[in-house]
């Protein structure tokens, strides 16, 4: 990993802090990569792979959003809160702040995607091309095909996570057992995970606010705020070159993906074969080479 040149600090927005990372040197003349994490509320531990593309001079940006990780955490805020329109502000915040609204590729994860979606379709100047990795278009897709994929695990697994749902005792270690399994397969099949993704989920349990609101208690039970959330009939407004990636075995499926490659007059779609929902990690370096061959072709 490139650890060579790396600055960590805080941005403000609003009464509140954002904890950025950059990896390179933002005067380096090549147009910087803004990594932005799933969740919502996870961090961006388990994106650290990305920095490697500032081995080719690129500057890379991680960050932590709002209530996750080393930002500023709001336990006490609910769903009027925690809105999409929040993290759409504290991302322009960061690129007016670190001086790069004007000349940006963004790669966006699982909900960053969706972030970087809605950023995208907004089309703001400086955006010279976005990449949506392991992304949906919508969570009624999402939560149609996760229901898909849970039909397909062991009956027994399957049973143990249709009570315990009913029941409301999502907190219940069999439970937790249970939906380990659907992680293994379609979220990370490195197992162990690696010491990146653990960080990740060690954050998202010390301070799940976000995630429960907004999403639910795990990947396939979404109950949160978003549950209603689509850019469907949006998508065809993102002008900037779009770049879809996706795993084999992810639990975003093809059905999740289709409709950006439907809609999006420049886009491409490459799916990783042997990989779910973090192929960063399943094929780090298939990955890195499809993303960094993408930014070469798109910058100014």
């Amino acid at each position: 990993m490139a650890g060579d040149n790396v600055h960590e600090g805080t941005i403000s927005f609003g009464e509140w802090l954002t904890w950025y990372r950059v990896t390179g040197d933002l005067d380096s003349g090549m147009t910087p990569l803004v990594v932005v994490h799933g969740g919502p509320g996870c961090t961006h531990d388990y994106l650290l792979a990305l920095a490697d593309v500032a081995e080719s001079g690129r500057p890379v940006i991680h960050y932590d959003q709002l209530g996750g990780g080393r930002s500023t955490h709001l336990p006490d805020r609910g769903g009027d809160f925690w809105t999409v329109q929040l993290f759409l502000d504290e991302l322009d915040n960061l690129l007016d702040s670190l001086g790069i609204a004007d000349d940006y590729h963004l790669l966006g994860q699982s909900w960053g995607g969706m972030l970087g979606a809605e950023h995208a379709i907004r089309q703001p100047e400086g955006l010279r091309s976005v990449v949506l990795s392991n992304s949906p278009a919508s969570m009624a897709l999402w939560a149609s095909e996760a229901k898909i994929l849970r039909g397909q695990l062991p009956p027994d697994v399957e049973a143990t996570l249709d009570r315990h749902e009913a029941d409301g005792t999502t907190n219940d270690s069999e439970y937790l057992a249970a939906s380990q399994v659907y992680y293994d397969e379609h979220v990370c099949r490195v197992v162990p995970n690696p010491p990146e993704v653990v960080r990740t989920f060690e954050f998202l349990t010390e301070d799940p606010t976000v995630y429960h609101t907004m999403n639910g208690p795990n990947e396939f039970f979404c109950i949160g705020t978003l549950k209603n959330w689509s850019v469907v009939d949006r998508v065809q407004h993102i002008v900037a070159p779009t770049l879809l990636l996706s795993g084999r075995f992810d639990e975003a499926t093809p059905a999740t993906v289709q409709p950006f490659f439907d809609s999006i007059p420049d886009v491409r779609w490459e799916i990783f074969e042997a990989s779910s929902h973090m192929p960063f990690i399943e094929e780090r370096e298939r990955y890195l080479s499809v993303v960094e061959d993408f930014l070469a072709q798109h910058d100014t």
